[in-house]
């Protein structure tokens, strides 16, 4: 079984809406029972006491508009286990390829990446968070998701 980590700032927008889109792309394409999905965060702020914050209410507004099925959501935050355990692990911007990077204490297997890669390009996915357009954030990690999906 592959297993896939998608990664962002807080683990609240960008990463969870990753996971739910491939957790759909993958169900529609048969492959549900072949790929783990989750997502994680590479900072601890919506982390507090222990405890993640749930995914943003505009994230799962995104998701629900776009008919994408999701579940309850908590923020975890990136070890350096997680190396170990995944088989791609996927930014959405530079910031976070680069945090990912110092946590996982670098990629010698070469399991990083980041998520517009997948479909030709080295551009960063926009934290939503600050930009407010989770609709743009929503396209570009669909194609991000559907490059990935074709390259399993």
């Amino acid at each position: 079984m592959q297993k896939i980590l998608f990664l962002c700032h807080g683990n609240i927008c960008r990463s969870p809406m990753a996971e739910f889109i491939m957790k759909q792309l993958l169900a529609e394409a048969g492959k549900a029972d072949q790929v783990e999905v989750a997502s994680a965060a590479v900072t601890g702020d919506e982390i507090i006491g222990g405890v993640g914050n749930p995914m943003d209410p505009r994230a799962q507004r995104e998701l629900a508009k776009n008919g994408v099925p999701f579940s309850q959501h908590r923020a975890r935050l990136l070890t350096r286990e997680d190396y170990d355990k995944y088989d791609y692990l996927i930014a959405m911007d530079s910031e976070n390829f680069m945090a990912m990077n110092q946590i996982c204490g670098g990629d010698p297997e070469r399991k990083q990446y980041k998520l517009l890669q997948f479909a030709g390009s080295y551009a960063d996915i926009d934290d939503p968070w600050y930009t407010n357009d989770f609709d743009l954030a929503f396209q570009e990690i669909s194609r991000g998701c559907r490059g990935l999906l074709g390259q399993l």
